[in-house]
């Protein structure tokens, strides 16, 4: 086994935010622990949701980054600029390892190796394939499938899949793929589980307020049960959406701290995406022992087990009967102990990003 004293692990990431913001934050605090590897996180800082301070915060004294600039839409000219940088950025560093995340990267990326005097070991995970959002149109949906599909073929690679649901969809694309499922730092949230008795039965969601959260069915669901109380934990550009008077919105916080503590406060977790990658939120609020309701789309389907750790449900009549079932406190407790012990053995960001350099150290191996 031809294996350096460390390999270099080179990250690119556009989309730098929610979900996959923690994503690599809980990335950086087990890579930068880790002897084996060394880790480079290129980021862009474009989108409005990207804190630099956080970023600094976070990353600088566990990883090193470099900051580029990518655009989010398909832009020529920007696009060559970004596609530039990185050839620089892969040449200059010479990383033994190189891994994009999310589709703008993950076409950027690929052709910047290819046109780069790097030839390593490429990986790219989609955090959520462009072709299952419903806010594209049906068309769009089509090009981004073909650019997923035609991308990999073309310019090689492997998809490492978040969620077993995105592995099944690489791999219908006939993709050479691996599955990794996100995690989160389990231990580290328990320290946030206290106990609690809310007035009212209290649910909750965590993340922005975006078309993809749906926050028309959340705004529904409580306008529907006014005797419950909700609470959106965090803020977005589509909260002027959120009308009915039981919900509260707390608003973006400086640290994760903060949302922890709201999140322990909930009796039921609910997730109304329309569509996911693989939720960090949800899995966050399981290692808090909240029981879930969520909407049976991938990513949300790959987490929940229906009927014991909570709910998948499809409209406002599911959600009605699961809330039913889980006005009892027991059932809640019960539901709870499951999502628990689910996120402890399927989803602990110490396992599976181990898991994830195991990975990067057996091929580096069999390449070399």
């Amino acid at each position: 086994m031809n294996i350096p004293k460390k390999i270099k692990v080179l990250h690119v990431v556009e989309a730098l935010g929610g979900g996959v913001y923690s994503y690599f934050r809980d990335l950086a605090d087990i890579f930068g622990n880790d002897s084996r590897v060394s880790t480079i996180i290129v980021y862009s800082d474009l989108r409005t949701e990207i804190n630099p301070d956080h970023v600094r915060t976070d990353f600088h004294e566990k990883v090193k980054t470099v900051l580029i600039q990518m655009s989010r839409e398909i832009n020529l000219k920007n696009d060559s600029k970004s596609i530039k940088a990185l050839i620089k950025v892969f040449n200059d560093e010479k990383p033994d390892i190189i891994h994009l995340h999310s589709s703008k990267a993950g076409v950027l990326g690929r052709i910047a190796y290819t046109l780069s005097s790097v030839k390593t070991n490429l990986y790219y995970t989609p955090h959520g394939y462009a072709f299952l959002q419903k806010d594209k149109s049906r068309n769009s949906r089509k090009f981004y499938k073909l650019i997923e599909k035609y991308t990999q073929k073309f310019f090689g690679g492997t998809t490492i899949a978040c969620g077993a649901t995105e592995a099944k969809e690489s791999t219908s694309l006939g993709l050479k793929t691996k599955l990794i499922s996100n995690g989160v730092p389990v231990d580290s949230i328990r320290n946030f589980k206290r106990e609690h008795n809310n007035k009212n039965l209290t649910i909750g969601i965590l993340g922005r307020i975006t078309f993809a959260r749906n926050p028309e069915f959340f705004n529904e669901i409580a306008l529907a049960h006014p005797d419950i109380s909700f609470i959106w934990i965090g803020d977005g550009e589509l909260r002027h959406l959120i009308t009915s008077p039981n919900i509260e919105i707390t608003g973006w916080f400086t640290n994760k701290e903060n949302a922890y503590f709201f999140l322990n406060s909930i009796d039921v977790y609910l997730q109304t995406s329309l569509w996911e990658g693989l939720p960090i939120a949800l899995l966050e609020a399981m290692a808090l022992e909240k029981p879930i309701i969520a909407t049976n789309i991938i990513g949300n389907k790959d987490v929940v087990n229906h009927g014991e750790t909570g709910y998948l449900i499809n409209d406002l009549e599911d959600f009605n009967k699961s809330i039913e079932l889980l006005k009892d406190k027991n059932k809640r407790k019960k539901m709870g102990d499951a999502a628990l012990k689910r996120v402890v053995k399927e989803f602990n960001s110490d396992t599976n990003f181990k898991k994830l350099i195991e990975l990067y150290l057996n091929d580096y191996s069999n390449k070399n």
